[in-house]
């Protein structure tokens, strides 16, 4: 048995806990779209999908609308051949983060099924990853504090978003830096500056005494020369998130130099298109982090799932689920301040 009988999608909305502003948005909440995929077992096998307008196009009431062609396309298929239902939901080319969602609730079912996690059928490579956690824009006084606190807290990664006001982002990451001694820093510009600019707050960071591990999507997604001109420019590793959505995007960026490292997103690419992407990323020696949208926990466990099984990243954004205020942790793995690992069955 595991045939799909159903297909049930949910709209479900959670309040951050404080306002996030990156680059361009301010949210106060989120709107995602919960995937359940009823078995004539009676096993479910549950996803999540984090819809971005700014990111891939998306609202959620496109994702909403597609429950019937779900329905039409995937119920009768066993989730034992599980690359048909790839096949399939690869074509959700405007709904990316439905096709992760839909690919998740369908690994979901059937490792249920065979009572294993989907982080062991994905390969079990790593027992514990560790994510970080966000500063996002705010005054100087708030970032610093909240940088201080999330350090307090023991991540020792620390994510801080840029990209709106050159000379505050360069103050905040000095006065960052003087909190959090020890706390490796992911600077997130979000598209927000210009190569030029970009290059100088990386030079003046640097000679302030600051390393950078990642320097993320500092330019606009679409100018691969100037990630790659920031790349050859800046002291700081950087990475493609933005310009990074399918496995064709980042073959481009391969092909170009432009980048150290691709972040992946199971919102922007589904499952299908980040095995291959991992795969390209060993292939060609760059680097992969992992990140989210604005994941529940029941969201963020498909990317914890996804890279305790690859076991391919050197730092995990994984962070959303801290920042909404959700009424109950359902994740399949268990968090304990930044670490995360699997629940034992």
């Amino acid at each position: 048995m595991g045939k799909i009988k159903d297909v049930r999608l949910t709209l479900k909305k959670y309040v951050y806990h404080k306002l996030f502003h990156i680059t361009g948005s301010i949210s106060s909440e989120a709107s995602n779209v919960e995937v359940e995929l009823f078995l004539d077992s009676g096993v479910v096998g549950k996803g999540e999908a984090s819809p971005s307008f700014r990111v891939n196009g998306e609202r959620v009431e496109m994702l909403l609308a597609m429950e019937n062609f779900l329905k039409e396309s995937l119920v009768g298929l066993d989730v034992r051949n599980y690359a048909k239902i790839f096949e399939i939901t690869d074509k959700l080319l405007a709904t990316p983060s439905l096709k992760a969602a839909v690919q998740f609730a369908t690994l979901d079912a059937l490792c249920e099924e065979l009572s294993v996690s989907v982080a062991e059928f994905l390969g079990g490579v790593k027992e514990e990853i560790e994510t970080d956690k966000t500063v996002g824009i705010d005054t100087l006084e708030n970032r610093v504090k909240d940088a201080e606190k999330i350090f307090k807290e023991g991540f020792r990664t620390i994510k801080i978003k840029v990209g709106e006001n050159l000379k505050e982002d360069i103050e905040a990451m000095l006065e960052i830096a003087k909190v959090a001694k020890g706390a490796k820093f992911i600077v997130d510009a979000n598209m927000g500056y210009t190569p030029k600019q970009a290059i100088e707050f990386a030079n003046v960071v640097y000679h302030g005494g600051v390393d950078i591990a990642v320097y993320e999507q500092p330019v606009v997604w679409h100018d691969v020369e100037g990630l790659r001109f920031v790349r050859f420019h800046s002291p700081f590793p950087v990475a493609a998130d933005e310009s990074a959505k399918r496995k064709y995007d980042v073959l481009k960026l391969i092909k170009e130099e432009a980048v150290d490292y691709i972040n992946i997103k199971l919102m922007k690419s589904g499952l299908s298109d980040a095995m291959a992407i991992v795969e390209l990323a060993r292939a060609s020696n760059l680097k992969l982090m992992i990140g989210c949208m604005a994941e529940s926990s029941l969201g963020i466990n498909q990317s914890v799932q996804f890279a305790l099984g690859t076991g391919a990243f050197d730092f995990h954004d994984l962070d959303s689920h801290l920042l909404l205020n959700e009424p109950s942790f359902r994740g399949k793995f268990v968090q304990e301040g930044p670490k995360m690992k699997l629940t034992r069955r």
